[in-house]
């Protein structure tokens, strides 16, 4: 049965001993950060504040900031689960025959479950609030030293494309500006930013946007995924919950919020409005730099009686953003294979922050087919922004990176082997020529074929035979070894 809200994966993350209740008073400024710093780099579970100094909200961190919390969140066993899910549904073929048709039912019937449902009411809405509330009485953490102000970090943001009608749920920080306002860090590729430049080419002057605090696990999981921009996400956490996401209209506009969550804020983007965002403590580690954001304007709060305020943390790797992006690496895959079937498997390690380094194992089946890999890589939705690709044959283990620095640190001849290509970069990319665009690199690391030029012998790895192999295990055990 799917967790209804995050209540409900909060007693599940206590009942498997991956959650540790704080009951005295912690700093939202600066103190919950090192709290969670010191818990996710030790193994350490999820942290429940119960008195954040100066607020009546409890504020949960880390509770996706273990491959062990993942699986609880998504309730598997392991998230291959997922992934072998997903195959499935990409393997299905119209059925042949009377007997076929009917064993497809089931599978049909399960698609249909995925979809949000809209509901009359929802908890998110015991109490609301037109007038007399304020950002300000939010336990929004200020995470790092030099951060220009608190941050909303975990915030569910809700728009809608006005060329299509269809909603996009995207995950942005948000930083509190006063009692009513709030930066809205939609960067240049994501969703939002589009939705806000279409807006303003159709003239219009406002936008309106939801954001929900706190939900279930699959439904804020949902928010960060590299969707297609105009597949619902709230399908993709029926998908991934087997169960619907229940939504609820807003009191102020049209737009809707998943019905269970702990917090909401309506409100507008006046379209044109811009105020200075930042400096911020992100996931790559380093600061990212104030700039010129568009501005949230709420207009109603609405929440649940007595709410968890859920946060997340982000800085030098590795934090909770790494295990979740882990979480995507390996459900994602065989979306990559549908399109790329040569890909055997993929990495993206936490020293990489994601888009600076993705290590990929391909089945090579003729000369260039590393490169082909590489630019396809590059064409596929936020992969794009992969700033270093690195591509080894199918005999690599790519989840482990001493093995690929071995092997294509021998592999490569650098003139050879490596390629820069121009092209849009992550706008949290300090290191690029330009904001949001720059250069990225290519390495073949595979073995070279005399169809590459390359007519020299390509020596073997060496190994052990077996037998020499299971005849020392006898005498390791005899010699007390």
């Amino acid at each position: 049965m799917a967790y209804r809200d995050l209540r409900e994966f909060i007693r599940a993350l206590e009942e498997n001993g991956e959650l540790k209740r704080i009951p005295f008073e912690v700093d939202p400024i600066l103190e919950i950060t090192e709290f969670a710093d010191r818990s996710v780099k030790s193994g350490g579970p999820a942290l429940l504040f119960e008195k954040p100094k100066g607020y009546q909200t409890p504020v949960i961190v880390n509770a996706f900031a273990s491959a062990r919390k993942m699986e609880i969140a998504l309730e598997v066993e392991s998230v291959e689960q997922v992934a072998r899910r997903i195959s499935e549904f990409l393997e299905m073929r119209a059925p042949e025959g009377l007997i076929g048709k009917l064993k497809m039912l089931p599978k049909l019937a399960e698609m249909g479950s995925f979809f949000p449902r809209t509901v009359s009411k929802g908890a998110c809405q015991e109490v609301v609030r037109a007038d007399g509330f304020s950002l300000l009485n939010l336990p929004a953490l200020k995470c790092w030293p030099e951060d220009g102000g608190r941050f909303i970090t975990l915030p569910l943001v809700f728009s809608r494309n006005p060329d299509t009608g269809k909603r996009n749920c995207g995950m942005y920080r948000m930083q509190i500006f006063d009692e009513r306002t709030a930066g809205m860090h939609w960067q240049t590729h994501k969703q939002g930013a589009e939705h806000y430049r279409r807006m303003r080419h159709h003239g219009q002057t406002r936008m309106d946007v939801a954001v929900a605090i706190g939900a279930d696990p699959a439904t804020m999981f949902s928010a960060i995924l590299p969707l297609p921009p105009d597949l619902d996400e709230m399908i993709v956490a029926g998908f991934l919950r087997q169960s619907p996401v229940e939504m609820v209209k807003c009191r102020t506009s049209d737009l809707e919020v998943p019905a269970n969550a702990e917090i909401v804020l309506e409100g507008y983007v006046e379209l044109g409005e811009l105020r200075t965002e930042g400096p911020f403590g992100d996931h790559t580690g380093f600061y990212s730099l104030a700039d010129e954001y568009p501005v949230f304007h709420a207009t109603c709060m609405t929440h649940r009686d007595q709410p968890i305020y859920a946060a997340t943390i982000v800085g030098p790797p590795p934090m909770e953003d790494y295990f979740m992006g882990k979480t995507i690496e390996r459900i994602f895959l065989p979306l990559m294979r549908l399109q790329l079937p040569e890909v055997r498997d993929i990495a993206m390690p936490a020293e990489g922050v994601f888009h600076n380094l993705i290590l990929v194992s391909i089945r090579k089946s003729y000369p260039g087919h590393a490169r082909k890999v590489m630019h396809a890589i590059w064409g596929l939705g936020q992969a794009m922004f992969s700033k270093c690709i690195v591509v080894v044959d199918e005999d690599v283990d790519v989840q482990n990176v001493r093995e690929v620095a071995w092997k294509a640190l021998n592999n490569i001849d650098p003139e050879r082997d490596i390629q820069f290509v121009m092209g849009p970069v992550d706008s949290l990319d300090h290191s690029s020529r330009l904001p949001n665009y720059g250069s990225k690199m290519g390495v073949d690391a595979t073995r070279k074929w005399p169809g590459e030029g390359f007519t020299r012998p390509w020596p073997g790895v060496i190994e052990m035979t077996p037998e020499v192999k299971r005849r020392v295990d006898e005498l390791w055990k005899k010699a007390g070894l």
